[in-house]
């Protein structure tokens, strides 16, 4: 309940910051603009980074892949080597 209640607080100001009303409000739509402005570019960055991380990890993943499979590949053959000499 105590959230609900500080939600809709923090949009009433939110609202009440934004609007261009002459006397009642605080006018800050064109601020609001600049920080959205401002804030796209780090927010690509931030993405932009994230996603390259998770490349990177996701080939350190298919290389690990690869080579726990060529090693179970050597130990079938292995067993199977051993299997068919001692017939």
């Amino acid at each position: 309940m105590v959230a609900l209640i500080v939600g809709v607080i923090c949009v009433l100001f939110a609202v009440y910051s934004v609007l261009p009303l002459e006397g009642w409000g605080l006018q800050w739509w064109d601020e609001v603009i600049q920080v959205l402005k401002g804030g796209i570019p780090l927010f690509a960055l931030f993405i932009g980074l994230i996603a390259m991380l998770i490349g990177v990890a996701d080939i350190r993943d298919r290389i690990e892949a690869k080579k726990e499979e060529e090693e179970e590949k050597a130990e079938t053959e292995e067993t199977e080597g051993g299997d068919n000499s001692s017939e």
